[in-house]
């Protein structure tokens, strides 16, 4: 099979394009034909092992391989069609066609990826191309935990810092559906594709300070992990929650002072990808609430490309990889 594989760590370039041994189901596993996969920031990250929190740093180069990849094919987040099952598989059937996350077994990167089927992979919506599916996942299920977290209602107001990025659009969308009144703060070119989405305010982080802004809110998602805590938490209204996606220890440190002496809520609780988030969110893509957002579609050759728009923020929204193109 032909597979995005890397045997370093380092730029873009690592990538390469080979043909590899497919790989073959036990008996709990089902063998997945990779359709598309998302070029995400978390693959960027493992392919030259430099991350923008640096707390886990060291456990996960010991896990994932010190001097070079343990596996050698990226690729967490996919959609594709079910080739084969293992004996004890009675959840899903040849043919199937699926979206859902690899997790560390990752390997979508390859036309074919084998994973226990206990994973958190459900039905391709209906009015999705694999592509659009692909980019799902990732941005769907943490913004689904996060704003499950957030307890949203009606009428409440919320911050989303970093609305741009694969989490924090799914975030607007579904804080839209909840009722809640979305204030976006990203980058201006971001703005229109936002303004697509729904949002009711926009933030220009690069020409006003959110904190200075004055309204209050009843939410913060912040997914920009060298924001301000202090500001964060002052944009809150009385009885106002925080909510971290990419927490840095000292943000996990101040929570729990946070959470202790003061009205307001600070969490920074991770997603566990769950197969009945994925099948809410696929749900609420068949009944409209949740479009997917995809900047452009790119065949396997150009990896490398992927991989250096998804880096330099240069896209509105996601980048997916073609398998098998």
């Amino acid at each position: 099979m032909k597979a995005i594989i890397y045997e370093e760590y380092g730029p873009p370039e690592v990538l390469q394009l080979r043909n590899v041994e497919a790989p073959k189901p036990a008996d709990d596993d089902v063998l997945i034909r990779v359709r598309a996969a998302e070029a995400t920031k978390a693959d960027c990250e493992l392919r030259g092992f430099r991350f923008s929190v640096k707390w886990f740093w060291l456990p996960l180069r010991i896990a994932l391989g010190i001097t070079k990849p343990r596996r050698a094919i990226l690729g967490g987040y996919f959609a594709g069609e079910v080739a084969a099952v293992g004996t004890n598989v009675a959840q899903f059937s040849v043919g199937d066609k699926l979206f859902g996350t690899a997790g560390l077994h990752m390997g979508a990167y390859g036309e074919y990826v084998v994973l226990p089927a206990t994973l958190a992979m459900a039905e391709k919506p209906r009015n999705m191309t694999f592509a659009q599916a692909a980019a799902v996942p990732l941005g769907g299920l943490n913004a689904l935990h996060f704003m499950r977290l957030a307890r949203l209602t009606a009428g409440e107001k919320i911050l989303i810092n970093g609305a741009g990025g694969s989490i924090g659009a799914h975030a607007v969308q579904i804080a839209r559906s909840m009722g809640a009144e979305v204030t976006a703060v990203d980058k201006a070119a971001k703005e229109p594709m936002l303004r697509r989405l729904g949002v009711d305010n926009f933030v220009d982080y690069q020409r006003e300070d959110f904190a200075q802004a004055g309204p209050q809110y009843d939410v913060v998602f912040d997914m920009v992990p060298t924001s301000s805590y202090r500001a964060c938490i002052s944009v809150l209204s009385p009885g106002g929650r925080y909510l971290c996606g990419n927490p840095r220890l000292s943000v996990m440190l101040r929570a729990l002072l946070t959470n202790r002496f003061t009205d307001k809520s600070a969490s920074f609780a991770f997603a566990k990808e769950t197969r009945e988030e994925l099948e809410a969110l696929r749900k609420m893509i068949e009944d409209g609430k949740i479009i997917s957002i995809v900047d452009r579609e790119l065949p396997m050759d150009q990896a490398s490309k992927a991989h250096r728009l998804v880096e330099t923020e240069e896209r509105c929204g996601a980048i997916v990889l073609l398998i098998g193109t």
